[in-house]
């Protein structure tokens, strides 16, 4: 229904490099969709992610916020080796995600530092909070990250390939924190090359290929020659 609405994408293209790299996609995202961006590598995920961060500009279409503002999402995205080694403190790190809010404000409010603790509580990390986010496991660091992207929002996190580098024990735990935050009314966009992990937890796909292969239920999803194809199953 139109009033769930956050974010409705229409006809929207975009380039990389001078060349199209999503073409023509339109959908919805509604308050409480767990989205799931899958598809083959080069097929435009990426940045149709940026499109809806801001991150990139669209070349034509439009990108409309209805419940939300851009600088109000949280984005959990990809580590890169030097933010792996960042030398701020846990709590630094999460404090951090409140940034967007502040404008000209150089410093934090009460209300920002009681929001960074409780979010730390949420994903269990209270207990490392002075520790030095470098010396963290890549399933803390995650945490730690997750953490800091609720700082920034009230109800949307976009999350890039949240599990990659991640082992299968610690993959599950953040599958399951993930899906913990989406069902207390926390929206998730999340881009994934893992398509059994994005079925079992995710409420909708988006399927891309450049344009639009699939977007809908994962349930209907499932019945898709696209999603057999790509997980070499049956249609029993």
């Amino acid at each position: 229904m139109e009033k769930n609405t956050l974010i409705s994408c229409r006809n929207v293209t975009m380039n990389y490099e001078k060349k199209t790299a999503v073409e023509d996609v339109s959908f919805d995202i509604c308050k409480g969709d767990y989205l799931c961006i899958v598809g083959e590598n080069g097929s435009g995920k990426s940045t149709l992610m940026k499109g809806l961060l801001g991150l990139m500009k669209i070349t034509s279409g439009s990108i409309d916020y209805k419940g939300i503002k851009q600088n109000e999402i949280g984005y959990l995205p990809q580590q890169t080796v030097v933010q792996r080694d960042f030398p701020a403190s846990v709590y630094e790190v999460v404090l951090s995600g409140c940034l967007n809010q502040n404008g000209i404000r150089p410093f934090f409010s009460h209300k920002q530092k009681e929001k960074a603790l409780k979010n730390m509580q949420l994903l269990g990390i209270s207990d490392i909070a002075k520790k030095t986010y470098r010396d963290l496991s890549g399933g803390q660091q995650q945490r730690v990250l997750l953490a800091r992207a609720l700082c920034a929002t009230r109800c949307l996190l976009i999350l890039d390939e949240p599990v990659t580098g991640l082992d299968p024990v610690v993959t599950a735990e953040m599958y399951s924190i993930i899906k913990h935050l989406n069902s207390h009314g926390i929206t998730v966009i999340m881009v994934s090359h893992d398509i059994p992990g994005a079925v079992k937890y995710g409420t909708h796909i988006l399927h891309m290929g450049k344009t639009l292969q699939f977007f809908g239920a994962v349930e209907e999803y499932m019945k898709t020659d696209i999603y057999l194809k790509m997980t070499g199953s049956t249609n029993n």
